[in-house]
């Protein structure tokens, strides 16, 4: 089934291939990433749709000197393929294995670690200033796709690429699609211009062209005028891109290798910014990837049975499910809730909230900054306006975040998913600073809830706020409930479990492996304090005091960095009170290591925080009050998540 694909050692080999050959490759390629994220989950309808395009690179560039440089970079397992790492493809999202994203500890091939949009075209621009001043002779790509070219990032290194006095190539890879619909006015215009009859006119003047552009004699970029204009005359004398200092050439078929390769040849030597639009299928060549490429975007584990596919979901409801459905039933009661994502429906459940009321839901696309603005407009007007956006992504929305939100004090709420270790996407989407850059906001309100019964309450309380808030919640299950059902009260802890020997604070998820923590030292004779503690801002001040006053080891566990988190605002509580701060150890994400890509389960263990390791850390924490030194207690922890 890979027999030219095992013979791929690198992009040296494609140029050996015939066409027809590529063709077969690009086939058993489809086929090898289909069975690898069927087993591993991950990217799928996107990278089944960059096959031809990025054989056709490799083929036309040696990106072992020429730079390649990918947007968002979830589309990258065919580069990965071909660039030496099919043997290990297998290990694609596992711990020790192979990246789902650019890794550039991994390959020379991958430039940077990238996971986040609209970054290629600026870096890129960086990558061609600095190589014209190291006096390197040399080509760069910027491959931008599932529309990262309405990010306004994108848009700002367009900006600063259109004044470049050499060869760059910015690729739009347009597939219709983000990870959902492309949202927004430049979307709609490439769609209405796929639709038309000028789509296929455009085609034709290409094929009909290209041939006659000489490599020799006339200068290449004479003929690339030649070409322009054709198009141009076809077209729109007022193309975006050109505007913007770039020659457009598309857009052209994404799936015609040999077209393909013949254009690359010809635009990889022009003197000038080029950009390239072309135009793909996300999902290519698997039939049910192609008819929902939303869904099949980033799936979990799959059992496929011909023509059949079944997702392999877990036993319980997802956080993003849960917050779905607590929305709706809000939202039914309150006219004024509207839920806003930044081009993640699925993601983040808006989708769900968009099936029961659809009115009430808006996606931005690719643009968490412009998503928090209209969210804060919103609010302004009077609504309650639900900015629901990954932990990892509202980092590239915090000055809006400040500047129309906190400073305003208005009423938005912000719902941060994947807050947390995230699994098999690894380093580049972990939310772990979350807690870190909202905290020093004023009057802003942190809250992270235990259980389902918890997170509605959350939202509820929140929404019933006239200033900022946000809520933190894991990609994973939702665990059984605590069967506590204490109503939330801004700034309030709860307590489930008392014991004289330490005291455990426990911030959102971390309180279910606390409780099985003190199950295992109840069993060796350790009765051990557990507090739920609800909020990071404004924190419960008598629960710190109680803690602390009580002479015993106080142990905080977050899932989130320990550098600025939950346990940093206990430290800073405690100062502020004038309370000892000897007995205080906070567990978390470790602040100077990154956590590569694996199972959720195994990078909460990394770091500390699952049941054995708050165990292991009380454990040693309780030896300090039985004559054991700080210091040794110390020793002995370097090395883990936490920090002492």
């Amino acid at each position: 089934m890979t027999k030219i694909l095992n013979a791929i050692q690198s992009p040296a080999d494609l140029r050996s291939l015939s066409l027809e050959e590529l063709q077969m490759l690009a086939g058993e390629i489809r086929h090898r990433i289909i069975d690898v994220v069927c087993k591993n989950g991950g990217h799928l309808a996107s990278n089944l749709g960059v096959v031809e395009l990025t054989l056709a690179l490799h083929r036309v560039f040696d990106f072992s000197k020429d730079r390649l440089l990918w947007d968002v970079g979830h589309q990258c397992y065919v580069h990965k393929l071909v660039t030496g790492r099919n043997a290990d493809f297998d290990s694609l999202r596992q711990a020790g294995g192979v990246s789902g994203f650019p890794s550039a500890g991994e390959s020379d091939y991958d430039l940077f670690d990238v996971g986040h949009a609209g970054t290629a075209i600026a870096t890129a621009v960086g990558l061609a200033r600095g190589d014209s001043a190291m006096k390197r002779d040399n080509h760069v790509v910027a491959l931008v796709g599932d529309a990262s070219i309405v990010n306004g990032v994108a848009f700002e290194g367009l900006n600063q690429a259109g004044t470049l006095k050499r060869q760059f190539l910015a690729i739009l890879n347009d597939n219709s699609m983000g990870i959902a619909r492309t949202q927004g006015a430049l979307a709609t215009y490439l769609a209405r211009f796929r639709v038309s009859s000028l789509y296929e006119e455009v085609k034709h003047q290409v094929e009909n062209l290209l041939p006659k552009v000489p490599v020799v004699g006339k200068s290449v970029q004479g003929a690339l005028d030649h070409l322009k204009e054709g198009i141009k005359a076809t077209v729109s004398p007022h193309q975006i891109f050109e505007k913007m200092g770039f020659i457009y050439v598309g857009p052209v078929d994404g799936h015609d290798t040999a077209h393909l390769i013949d254009l690359l040849e010809i635009l990889k030597d022009v003197h000038h910014p080029v950009l390239l639009h072309v135009h793909t299928e996300k999902g290519r060549g698997c039939d049910w990837a192609s008819d929902d490429p939303c869904a099949y975007h980033s799936p979990g584990k799959l059992q496929v049975d011909g023509d059949s596919v079944i997702a392999v979901k877990g036993k319980r409801k997802s956080w993003t499910s849960a917050l779905a459905d607590a929305v709706v039933r809000i939202a039914k009661e309150d006219e004024r809730v509207y839920a806003l994502t930044a081009a993640m429906p699925d993601g983040t459940g808006v989708a769900k909230i968009r099936e029961a009321l659809p009115e009430r839901c808006l996606d931005c696309g690719i643009a968490e900054s412009c998503t928090v603005d209209i969210a804060a407009g919103m609010a302004k007007a009077g609504l309650r306006p639900l900015a629901c956006i990954y932990s990892t992504f509202l980092q590239r929305a915090f000055d809006q975040v400040f500047q129309e939100v906190v400073l305003q004090g208005l009423p938005v709420g912000f719902c941060l998913d994947r807050a947390g270790p995230v699994g098999g996407d690894g380093a580049v989407h972990h939310g772990y600073l979350d807690i870190a850059y909202l905290r020093p906001f004023q009057n802003i309100v942190l809250m992270a809830p235990a259980d389902e019964a918890e997170l509605e309450q959350a939202l509820r309380i929140g929404l019933k706020l006239d200033r900022p808030w946000a809520i933190r919640y894991p990609r994973d299950e939702v665990p059984e409930s605590l069967g506590d059902g204490t109503p939330f009260h801004i700034g309030k802890s709860r307590v489930l479990r008392t014991g004289a020997d330490a005291t455990i604070l426990a911030y959102g998820t971390a309180v279910q492996p606390a409780l099985a923590a003190t199950e295992r030292l109840a069993e060796e004779g350790l009765e051990v304090t557990v507090v739920n503690a609800r909020f990071a801002k404004p924190l419960d001040e008598d629960m710190v005091t109680t803690a602390i006053t009580r002479g015993r080891p106080v142990i905080t566990v977050e899932e989130h960095s320990v550098a600025g988190g939950f346990g940093s605002a206990v430290l800073e509580t405690a100062n502020r009170l004038g309370l000892p701060t000897d007995a205080i150890i906070r567990l978390g994400m470790a602040s100077e290591k990154f956590y590569k890509q694996g199972s959720r389960s195994a990078q909460l263990a990394e770091a500390g925080i699952d049941d054995k390791g708050i165990a292991a850390t009380v454990r040693r924490a309780a030896q300090v009050s039985r004559g054991t030194t700080v210091t040794e207690v110390a020793r002995q922890r370097i090395g883990g998540g936490g920090s002492a």
